[in-house]
């Protein structure tokens, strides 16, 4: 007579634990509270949010129309860039990185619903450098109204309490005139060139550094 196969039995986790002791497991490891998706943020006229697959007909709509306005600083658009496909893994990527903790994502809303623009923390590297990146693109129809100013007056406070990172940086074409004084506006100070940084618009392009560190670590040595 064949034995009988054991049962599968499902590894134990922190939701089978009592509660006290799974708040003294999420003590001891914070790494496993950070968030894997953006909150939405607010300010007087702009609402950040993570993007959601229902955005891509007004996503589409602002970046066509700021096409000239937008390419000469970013990278080459790809052909099916505004196609369903492409976007379907522009959301998968979001997610992924969120999920990472290594990006996180929001499009930049005005008050009455309309998707204006874009913002990001990208390349976010723990350990000893603790640090990010922004990047952003607004829409040319909602450009020069001090809007993206408030979105990285939500974004930095964010960056730094609720991700605790220690240094945000930002690069821009030295042409960029307008995000140059965006972000020196913002506290970010240049750090310096750097040669043949990135390939916007088809070529390789020198940008300027700018960074902005975290306040709350300024004057405690290498403490982390």
């Amino acid at each position: 007579m064949p034995l009988p196969k054991p049962l599968a039995r499902r590894a134990p986790s922190a939701s089978d634990w009592p509660s006290d002791r799974q708040a003294a497991a999420l003590a001891l490891f914070p790494l496993l509270r950070r968030e894997t998706s953006a909150p939405d943020l607010h300010s007087r006229r702009v609402m950040l949010r993570p993007p959601q697959v229902s955005d891509h007909a007004q996503w589409r709509a602002v970046r066509k129309a700021s096409r000239e306005f937008l390419q000469p600083w970013e990278p080459k658009w790809p052909d099916d860039d505004f196609t369903a496909s492409a976007w379907r893994e522009r959301m998968r990527r979001y997610t992924r990185e969120a999920s990472l903790g290594s990006g996180h994502a929001w499009f930049l809303f005005l008050d009455d619903g309309t998707l204006a623009g874009g913002i990001s923390i990208g390349n976010i590297r723990r350990g000893v450098a603790q640090s990010g990146q922004i990047g952003y693109w607004m829409g040319a129809m909602h450009a020069g109204k001090g809007l993206m100013g408030e979105a990285l007056g939500l974004i930095v406070p964010h960056a730094f309490s609720t991700l605790g990172l220690h240094r945000l940086e930002a690069a821009c074409i030295p042409g960029n005139t307008r995000s140059m004084r965006l972000l020196e506006k913002a506290g970010f100070e240049r750090e310096g060139l750097m040669r043949s940084y990135l390939k916007i618009g088809g070529r390789w392009q020198d940008h300027y550094l700018y960074a902005r560190i975290n306040g709350a670590h300024q004057g405690n040595g290498n403490k982390t």
